[in-house]
C-alpha cells in the first residue's frame, strides 16, 4: 500500500518570505508578482521533492485571533503588509486552484493552529506529515512523523527540522521550544517573555529545569540574583507568552485531511494564470500552450503560391506581412510576401508579385483594408517599386508598442508570444550574423504565412487591450496617421552638399592636428590622446591632478571626471575640445558621407516610432537629432543640409519651453499658468518669485539659476543634481528646490500626486493617455526606486510634448495639403519641425505654421511657437 504523505503549507509565512527574498517583478499590466513567483516556484519544489498524496495550503483568517484575548498587543507593533505584496495574495489563491491544492482559513486562528491541527490529526492517522514555513515557531510540531521545513536563504532552500535536529540545534526537544519562547519572548509576535532572558539563557535554564513551570516552581535555585528577580517578576507574563507561543491543536478545523487528496494541476488553468502573470519560463517548463490555447501549427497551415496574381486573390479584409532581412527598409530587398484573408492562405514570391498589376491595384486601394506589421516599413519599402500602399487600418507592431512601450519587442513571434499565440522567431528561423540565410521557399512561404496568421488571431486581443486602456484613439488618431508621414518624410530624405560637408572635414582635421600640437606641449610629450591609459599617466601621474574616480584598468578619464578638473589645468579644456571635434569628424563627417544616397544626393534617416517608452520619436541611420551644436564647428555641420529644389529655402519652426509649459498644464499651479498667458519671461518670473525680489532686481545669476530649476524639476532634478548644475552645496540647492515648489505649490501637489499615483496603478500616462509602466516605483533600493520616481514625474510631460508635436505633424500634412503648397516636412527634431519650401511660400507659413503648431492642442496656458528660414538648415536656426 503505499504510504500517504501530507503537506501542509503555511501560506501567509511563504507567501512574506518570497516577496522579500526576490526583487519587485511586474507583468505586462504592472502588477506585481514577485510573491506570486515565489510561491511557485516553492509549490513546483515540494511537489517535485516530497511527491505529496495530500496537500493544504493555509492562511490566517484575518488581524485578531483567540490569542488577542490573552494579550491584546499580540502581534502588535508589526508593520502593515506592502501593498504591493496584499495585492498579490487573489492571485496566489487562484494559482493554488489552478494546481488543485486545497486551501483554508479559520475565523479566530492562525494558519499555525491549523497546521498543528491537522498534523495531529494526520499523525493518529498514520500519514508522513511535511510543514513548510518561514517560522520557526512550527519546529514545535516536529515529531517522529512530521518534519518541518524552514526556508532558509531565498525561497527554496529549506533546513529540515526533526526531532533529532532541534536537539543537535538547540539541545532541546521539539515541545521545549514553547518554553524557550515563554522565557525569551518573540519580537516578531510581539510576545514578550522575560526581560533579559535571550536563546542561550533560556536554553541553559531548559536543560537544567526541563520546563517553564519546574522552572517557576524552583526558582529559588537559578543562579544570579538578578535573573532570579526578573523571573520572578516576570512570572506571569513568561506563562502567558508561553501560551501564546502554544500551537493550538485542536482548533475546530473543518477541513479533514482526507479531502485534501492532491490529484495533480488542472494544465489549461495553469497555463492561463502563467500567462496572465507573465511567467514566461515556467510556461515553457510546462511545455508551452495547451493544446486548446492557440497555436499555429504548421501542419495545420494549407497555404497557396499562385503562379499568377489575380484580382480574385485579395478580399476587402487582408493581413499582409513584407519581408526583409536587413533592419534598413530604405535599402533592403523584400524577399517574400504573405497574405491571409477569408479567400485563403497565400505566399506571394517576390518578383511575381512586384510585375503584377493586380498587386500594384491592390496595394494601392484605400477600400481594401489591410493588417501589417510595421506600417511605416512596409510602406517605405514598396515605394522604391512605386507601389503606395494604402488601406493599412491596423499595425500590429504599433498596437503592442502602445499598449506598453517599455517592453523590448524583436519581432512579431514576441508579440504573439504574449498573447499566446507561438510562431518562430526571425532570428531562430533566419540565423543569426554571419549565419543569417534565408531557408528554401517551401519553409521561406510557411514562415510567412504564419506571421499573417499571427496578425490574424492578434489584431481583436490588440484591439479591445487598446480600448479597455482607452487607447484606441491615441492608435487611430495620431500614431497611425504618423507612421505614413514619418513614410513620406524618410522616402523624401534631406539634400545634402557633399563636397561642403568634405571640406568641413579637412577643416576638422587641420583644427585637431592643431589641438594635439597644444595638448603635447602642455603635457610636455607626445602620447595617445585617445588611450584612456596613457591620458590617465598623464594626468594623474606627470601633471599630479587630483583623482576623482578609478577604473579595475585604471585612472578613469570620462567626460564628467574632465569637467571636474577644468579649473585644475588648461590642458583639461583642450582635450574635452579635441574629443568633441573627433567625435564630429568619425560620426558626422564620414559617417554622413557615407550614408548619403548616390542616386538622390540625400540622406533617408529612419524614424523609430515604436522604440522609447517616453513617445518621443529617434532617428538613426544617420541620427539627425543629435547633431552636437555646442562646438561652432558643430553648428557648422547643418550647413551642409539645403534645398534639394533651386530657388527653395529652409524654414524651421520650434515650440517654445514646450516642457515647461506642459508642465503648467497638468500641475495647474495658476501662477505658472498666468506667467505663461502674460508671456513673461518664465525664467526671470521664477527668478522673482523664488528670490522675492522685482524683475528689475534679477541678476544674470539669479536667471540662470531659475532656468537651471525650471528645467531640472520637469526631471525631477535632486539636490545633489542642481547643486553639480550650478556649482553651489547641496545644502543651497536643496534650500533653492524647496522655495520653487514653495512658490509654486501646484507643482509640489502634481510631484507628489503622480508618484503616489504610480505606486497605485503601476503607469503614468500622458495628455493622450500614452501609457508607461513603473515597476521599479515600489523598489527597495533607493536609489532605484528614487530614479523611478523621477521617471514618474518626467514622463508625462515629456510624453505629452511628443504627442502634441506628433499631432502638429499631423496637421501640418493635412494643412500643406488644403492650402495646396508644394512644401515639405523633411525632419522632426525633438521640439523643432524643419521644411524645406520654394521661396514664394515662406510669407504663408510664417503664419500657418506657428498657427498650425500653436493649435495642436488646448492647454490651460498658451503654446508658443518661434520659426527661422535661409538657406541652409544652419541658416534657419
Amino acid at each position: 500500500m503505499e504510504k500517504k504523505k501530507l503537506v501542509l503549507i503555511d501560506g501567509n509565512s511563504i507567501a512574506y518570505r518570497a516577496f522579500f527574498a526576490l526583487p519587485l517583478l511586474n507583468n505586462d499590466k504592472g502588477v506585481h508578482t514577485n510573491a506570486v513567483y515565489g510561491f511557485t516556484m516553492m509549490l513546483n519544489k515540494i511537489i517535485e521533492d516530497e511527491k505529496p498524496t495530500h496537500i493544504l495550503v493555509a492562511f490566517d483568517a484575518g488581524k485578531t485571533t483567540f490569542r488577542h484575548a490573552t494579550f491584546g498587543e499580540y502581534k502588535g507593533g508589526r508593520q502593515k503588509t506592502p501593498p504591493e505584496l496584499s495585492e498579490q495574495f487573489p492571485f496566489i489563491r487562484e494559482l493554488l486552484d489552478a494546481y488543485g491544492i486545497q486551501r483554508y482559513e479559520l475565523e479566530n486562528y492562525e494558519a499555525d493552529d491549523i497546521i498543528g491541527t491537522l498534523s495531529l490529526t494526520a499523525e493518529k492517522e498514520g500519514y508522513e506529515i511535511k510543514v513548510i514555513s518561514g517560522d520557526k515557531d512550527l519546529t514545535q510540531l516536529s515529531s517522529e512523523h512530521t518534519t518541518v521545513g524552514i526556508t532558509r536563504k531565498g525561497i527554496t532552500d529549506i533546513e529540515e527540522y526533526t526531532p533529532e535536529h532541534v536537539m543537535e540545534k538547540y539541545g532541546l526537544t521539539p515541545e521545549q521550544i514553547i518554553d524557550m519562547k515563554g522565557l525569551m519572548g518573540d519580537p516578531s509576535d510581539n510576545i514578550p517573555g522575560v526581560p533579559g532572558v535571550g536563546e542561550k539563557t533560556a536554553i541553559k535554564l531548559l536543560k537544567e529545569f526541563s520546563t517553564l513551570e519546574k522552572l517557576l516552581d524552583s526558582v529559588d535555585q537559578v543562579t544570579g540574583n538578578k535573573l532570579k528577580e526578573k523571573l520572578e517578576e516576570f512570572k506571569d507574563q513568561a506563562v502567558m507568552s508561553k501560551q501564546l507561543a502554544t500551537i493550538e491543536r485542536h482548533a475546530p478545523v473543518e477541513v479533514s485531511v482526507e479531502n485534501v487528496a492532491y490529484e495533480g494541476f488542472e494544465r489549461d488553468k495553469l497555463v492561463a494564470i502563467y500567462k496572465e502573470l507573465g511567467f514566461h519560463s515556467l510556461l515553457e517548463k510546462l511545455g508551452g500552450e495547451s493544446e486548446s490555447t492557440e497555436q499555429l501549427k504548421l501542419e495545420d497551415i494549407e497555404y497557396v503560391t499562385p503562379d499568377v496574381i489575380s484580382d480574385d486573390l485579395f478580399a476587402d479584409d487582408n493581413y499582409f506581412y513584407v519581408e526583409m532581412l536587413d533592419d534598413n527598409y530604405h535599402y533592403a530587398d523584400i524577399i517574400g510576401f504573405s497574405l491571409v484573408n477569408e479567400k485563403g492562405y497565400y505566399y506571394l514570391p517576390t518578383e511575381l508579385a512586384l510585375k503584377s498589376d493586380s498587386f500594384k491595384t491592390w496595394a494601392e486601394d484605400e477600400s481594401k483594408k489591410k493588417t501589417v506589421y510595421d506600417a511605416k516599413r512596409s510602406e517605405v519599402s514598396l515605394r522604391r517599386y512605386d507601389i503606395h500602399l494604402k488601406g493599412v487600418n491596423f499595425d500590429t507592431l504599433m498596437a503592442s508598442y502602445i499598449i506598453n512601450p517599455s517592453e523590448s519587442i524583436d519581432d512579431l513571434s514576441t508579440i504573439g508570444k504574449k498573447y499566446g499565440i507561438n510562431i518562430q522567431s526571425d532570428e531562430s528561423f533566419y540565423g543569426k550574423g554571419a549565419k543569417r540565410k534565408i531557408p528554401e521557399a517551401s519553409l521561406l512561404a510557411e514562415h510567412l504565412v504564419r506571421k499573417s496568421l499571427a496578425m490574424f488571431d492578434l489584431k481583436q486581443k490588440l484591439e479591445d487591450e487598446l480600448k479597455t486602456n482607452e487607447q484606441y484613439e491615441l492608435f487611430t488618431d495620431l500614431e497611425m496617421p504618423l507612421s505614413l508621414i514619418l513614410a513620406d518624410m524618410e522616402s523624401c530624405g534631406i539634400k545634402v552638399d557633399r563636397d561642403r560637408l568634405q571640406r568641413m572635414g579637412g577643416e576638422i582635421h587641420d583644427k585637431l592636428i592643431e589641438m594635439e600640437g597644444i595638448i603635447y606641449a602642455l603635457a610636455g610629450e607626445k602620447f595617445n590622446i585617445n588611450s584612456t591609459k596613457q591620458l590617465g599617466v598623464i594626468l594623474f601621474e606627470k601633471l599630479n591632478l587630483p583623482t576623482f574616480k578609478k577604473t579595475k584598468t585604471g585612472y578613469s578619464t570620462s567626460a564628467d571626471v574632465l569637467e571636474k578638473l577644468a579649473n585644475d589645468h588648461e590642458i583639461i579644456e583642450h582635450i574635452l575640445t579635441y574629443r568633441q571635434l573627433g567625435k564630429l569628424q568619425s560620426t558626422y563627417i564620414e559617417g554622413l558621407l557615407k550614408v548619403i544616397n548616390p542616386k538622390t544626393g540625400k540622406v533617408h534617416t529612419r524614424y523609430q516610432q515604436t522604440l522609447t517608452a517616453t513617445g518621443r520619436l529617434s532617428s538613426i541611420d544617420p541620427n539627425l537629432q543629435n547633431i552636437p551644436i555646442r562646438l561652432e564647428e558643430g553648428r557648422k555641420i547643418r550647413q551642409a543640409f539645403v534645398p534639394s529644389e533651386p530657388g527653395w529655402i529652409i524654414f524651421a519652426a520650434d515650440y517654445s519651453q514646450i516642457e515647461l509649459r506642459v508642465l503648467a498644464d497638468i500641475a495647474g499651479d495658476e501662477k505658472l499658468i498666468q506667467a505663461f498667458k502674460d508671456d513673461l519671461d518664465i525664467h526671470t518670473k521664477t527668478a522673482m518669485d523664488v528670490f522675492h525680489v522685482n524683475a528689475d532686481e534679477v541678476t544674470s545669476n539669479m536667471r540662470r539659476q531659475a532656468k537651471a530649476v525650471n528645467f531640472g524639476i520637469v526631471y525631477g532634478i535632486s539636490d545633489y543634481g542642481l547643486s553639480q548644475s550650478l556649482g553651489i552645496t547641496r545644502k543651497e540647492a536643496g534650500l533653492f528646490i524647496d522655495r520653487y515648489l514653495a512658490s509654486y505649490p501646484g507643482v509640489k501637489d502634481y510631484m507628489d500626486d503622480i508618484i503616489h499615483s504610480a505606486k497605485q496603478k503601476g503607469y503614468v500616462s500622458t495628455l493622450l493617455q500614452r501609457r508607461r509602466y513603473i515597476p521599479e516605483i515600489t523598489h527597495r533600493n533607493f536609489n532605484i526606486r528614487s530614479f523611478a520616481e523621477r521617471t514618474a514625474m518626467n514622463t508625462p510631460i515629456q510624453g505629452s510634448a511628443a504627442d502634441i508635436i506628433k499631432k502638429a505633424m499631423i496637421d501640418m500634412a493635412e494643412a500643406l495639403k488644403d492650402y495646396g503648397l508644394k512644401t515639405r516636412l523633411l525632419l522632426q527634431v525633438h521640439d523643432e519641425l524643419i521644411f524645406e519650401a520654394p521661396e514664394e511660400e515662406i510669407e504663408t507659413l510664417k503664419k500657418l505654421v506657428p498657427d498650425v503648431m500653436e493649435n495642436a492642442l488646448e492647454l490651460k496656458v498658451p503654446l508658443k511657437v518661434d520659426y527661422s528660414y535661409g538657406p541652409t538648415w544652419f541658416d534657419a536656426k
